[in-house]
């Protein structure tokens, strides 16, 4: 006697899958008589338990699960490559009255630094114009999904029509991802060095805006990746000479010999939006 085949044995890739999918399950255990047996801790299957997810001796399959899942939604996706705008979320668009502001003095550089909102505007869209002509599956803006620089850069690619990647984080003072992310392209986390991998993993240029302690070490990490040879060389480009010489002594470090002279040339400093652009294309003969 024969059997059709069985239809709900196929997986969404279409590969055949004989074996009961964890998800009916947990649709049945919700679905089973509440009596103290099922409703004790100790009943609920072990990957739809919030708190022993969530207990510290899971942490290494906490780190694992927010690698996995940003890592296959982007492949879905099929996004092959990346640029990365690093910024600080204090920077103001034009017009706006800069909300972090204490004093006058910081409330006169923030509001003059909303220029570099209006840069990484630009230079996002510049991008998203050439991932249009690798169907959006190069090139694509990634911030950290804030407000700011974040928002400016998926702002840009959002007005291109360039679908844009943001990776929130958990924070105590933050915020909901800034409405230009792509929906499906909005991620959380919760471990700053998982997410730090993500920007980094498919990045074909970093590119820093003026930031403050979080900018600076989003910036030092790709520095350090590519200087320790850790990762293939790709274009690091830091917005405003000014504020970045203000900020850092690079030279000094060379001189005291605690980084190679070489490592200078690991970055490139511009002031508009065309420079950089200008510093990619020529990079990867665009």
């Amino acid at each position: 006697m024969t059997k059709t085949e069985n239809e709900a044995a196929r997986r969404a890739d279409g590969s055949w899958d004989p074996l009961k999918d964890s998800g009916t399950d947990r649709r049945k255990a919700q679905a089973v008589p509440k009596t103290p047996q099922t409703l004790s801790p100790s009943y609920r299957l072990a990957y739809a338990d919030e708190d022993f997810l969530c207990s510290e001796e899971l942490r290494p399959v906490r780190l694992q699960l927010e690698l996995l899942k940003v890592e296959l939604s982007l492949k879905e996706m099929g996004i092959k490559s990346t640029v990365v705008l690093f910024g600080g979320a204090r920077i103001p668009a034009p017009g706006v009255e800069p909300w972090a502001a204490r004093n006058e003095t910081q409330r006169k550089n923030l509001t003059a630094a909303s220029v570099y909102y209006e840069e990484a505007r630009k230079f996002a869209a510049l991008c998203a114009q050439q991932s249009r002509l690798d169907d959006f599956k190069e090139y694509v803006v990634v911030t950290g999904g804030g407000p700011g620089v974040m928002e400016a850069g998926n702002r840009g690619a959002s007005e291109v029509g360039a679908p844009t990647i943001g990776l929130n984080i958990v924070l105590p003072h933050e915020q909901a991802p800034n409405s230009y992310v792509t929906p499906e392209l909005s991620f959380n986390f919760h471990y700053f060095a998982i997410r730090k991998m993500h920007f980094l993993t498919r990045a074909k240029a970093v590119v820093v805006f003026p930031g403050g302690f979080g900018t600076l070490d989003e910036m030092f990490e790709a520095l350090t990746l590519i200087q320790t040879k850790r990762m293939e060389p790709i274009p690091i480009i830091l917005f405003s000479e000014k504020f970045w010489r203000g900020i850092i002594d690079f030279g000094a470090l060379a001189d005291f010999g605690t980084i190679a002279p070489e490592d200078l040339s690991l970055f490139n400093f511009v002031e508009t939006a065309e420079d950089a652009w200008k510093v990619v294309s020529e990079f990867y003969g665009l």
